[in-house]
Formats: C-alpha cells, structure tokens, sequence
C-alpha cells in the first residue's frame, strides 16, 4: 500500500485581476497556471525557476496564505483548497512558512522569546512556563543562545533572524514546512550554515518541505526531488541526481548551463545557452508550450499544443516536452536550427 503523501496539490491554478476600479482596462494575471506537485514524508522538494515563473505564489496556496482560484491542495490527505480562514486554524499546526525576509517577517516590538512562543499561545498548547521551556528548547536546536530571547529582532544578525523564524515554523512540530526563499538574503557563509540547519532538524523531526528557491547550487544541495518552474506551470520534475545528470526540458538545460561552476576549467570548457527575449508577461495568455517563444528548437506542434506532464523516458522523471521521447530521450538544444527557421544562442564560456 502507498504511504499517503503529506501534500498533494492538483491543477493548481491562481490568478489575479489587474487595473482600474474606475473604468480602466482590467486583465488576468496568470500567476499559477495549472500545477501538479507531490510531497512524501520526510521529503524535500526543491521549487526552482526565474523570478516571475510562479514559485512564491505556488506557496503562498499551498500554506492557504492566498486562496487558489481553482484546484485542490491536500494537506495529509485533506483538501484545504476551499477552507475558509477559521476552518483552516486546525490545519496551521501542519503548515508553517519560512519566508524570505526574515526581518519584516518577525515582530518588531516582541522579544525573541515571545516571538516562538507566540504560535504555541496560539493554538493552546501548554501554560506559560512549559511554553518558554518550549520556545527556549526549539531556539537551542537551531543554534541560538540562551539569552538571545530578551533581545529583539533589530538586535541580531540577519542569519540569526532566520534561525528565529526557522524556530518560530518549527516550534509546533509541523508536518509540512513552506520556505520561500529563506537562504537568498544571507551571506554565503551563513547561506550555509541555515541550509545545515534546516537538514539536521528535518531528519530530526522527520518534516516534508517545499523549498522555493532560483538558486540551482542551493536546490541540488537541499533537495530529494526538483520541479522546474516556468511562466505558471511545472516544466520537468525528477530526483536531484537525475535532473542535474539528464535534464530533458530545454529550459531546464538552459538554466543549468547558466549555474555558476566552482571550476575554472570546466567553465572555460562548457557551453552556455543563452536564451533570447525575457520571460513573457502572465497577463497574456500563451498558446501551447509555454516556453515556445524563447526555446531554440521548438517546432509548430510547441505553439499549438500544450505538452502534458508525463514520464516519457521513466515513469518518476515528468516532462513537459513534445521533444522528448521515449527513443531518442532528451533533445539538444545545440542543434544548428529547428523547423520554425530560428537558431539558438550558444556561447563558449571563455
């Protein structure tokens, strides 16, 4: 029998009006299009894509910060897409957010102490002194001192305000963890030492996390699994390993050949694909794939039709390609020209 899935969210679609009140023109933005995402237990599933390709707002619906305009989202088993904001109080202890900004994100007139303690006194749980036992408890775990919690948040660092908010998410023993972006503001070296964090207490406490990032060196060392974002909706997922050996999606090959590589040798050595135009506006709708106007080796069938989600090469590797196929697996995106007349913009590193 297959183990329940701690989140699992179905034709996820979100979209928000635009212009004026008054009269003006108005329009639809298509900032989720149609998403299909699983989390196991005690797993990690990297969110990577451009900025503006939909990641924060796939979040924001899955924590119910925002409420999906169609689809389902359920959270161990339980569709929470529909709940209004008192029938999901039961549902916040299973579901925390890490956001990105940990600084406008915490309280800036509650001590650090309060500040975790404030979720347990929230939801009931214990009397006032196994609640600071609680919150020192959880501070303790993710590095902090014992007596950073009289202190307030314009006293600390910036990766020790992410270590607070990473306490405050955790304090109640969540199932499913949302962290958007929550290294991108850090220094590198603290970038680190938050990312060991949240792995040590995740196989500690055994939590499922949705991580939201663009950052392709911080995804392949944080996650189980990856979904490749684009214009709304999930290019390609697979396992890390596979994804950063055989990625299928030719977005998913241009944005890892754009990573920055820790080897001077191998940068000078590797080709980089650079894509033409920007990423299209979510205001106006796109007809078939959604990559189409940018991919150097689209085809006529790319304009018209959408390619669906599937395990072409292997049942757990998805891909939204019509390009790839079971026989010839992964297209090349350096090929000289495709059929609609266009060629694509390769670089030698050097």
């Amino acid at each position: 029998m297959t183990e329940q899935p701690v989140l699992e969210v179905t034709g996820l679609v979100k979209h928000y009006q635009t212009g004026s009140r008054l009269g003006g023109a108005r329009s639809v933005v298509r900032a989720v299009d149609g998403v299909d995402l699983t989390i196991g237990r005690g797993e990690i599933l990297g969110l990577v894509g451009e900025s503006g390709s939909g990641k924060s707002t796939v979040g924001k619906c899955v924590s119910r910060l925002t409420t999906p305009t169609s689809g389902t989202v359920k959270l161990l088993g339980r569709d929470i897409s529909t709940l209004t904001r008192g029938q999901m109080r039961p549902f916040r202890n299973d579901v925390h957010v890490v956001f990105q900004d940990p600084f406008s994100s915490l309280n800036p007139r509650m001590t650090v102490g309060q500040i975790v303690m404030e979720p347990l006194r929230q939801h009931g749980h214990g009397n006032r002194r196994e609640r600071i036992g609680t919150a020192a408890e959880m501070l303790e775990r993710t590095g902090l001192s014992h007596d950073i919690r009289s202190r307030y948040p314009h006293e600390l660092s910036g990766g020790q305000r992410q270590r607070v908010a990473l306490a405050r998410a955790l304090v109640l023993g969540p199932s499913l963890v949302v962290a958007d972006e929550p290294v991108s503001a850090l220094d590198v070296s603290v970038q680190a030492s938050i990312l060991n964090v949240i792995l040590d207490l995740q196989a500690d406490m055994g939590f499922s996390c949705l991580f939201i990032t663009h950052d392709l060196s911080v995804v392949e060392f944080i996650s189980d699994r990856i979904a490749v974002m684009y214009l709304g909706k999930i290019m390609e997922t697979t396992t890390r390993g596979e994804l950063f050996r055989d990625p299928q999606h030719p977005y998913t090959q241009s944005l890892l050949s754009a990573a920055p590589v820790a080897d001077p040798a191998g940068v000078r050595n590797r080709d980089r694909i650079i894509l033409s135009g920007d990423l299209p506006s979510p205001s106006e709708p796109v007809t078939g794939c959604p990559f189409h106007s940018r991919c150097p080796i689209a085809i006529e069938k790319c304009v018209t039709d959408v390619p669906p989600l599937a395990g072409i090469t292997a049942p757990d590797h998805l891909t939204a390609c019509h390009l790839v196929t079971a026989e010839s697996g992964a297209p090349d995106i350096s090929a000289p020209i495709n059929s609609m007349g266009g060629t694509p913009s390769v670089h030698n590193a050097s």
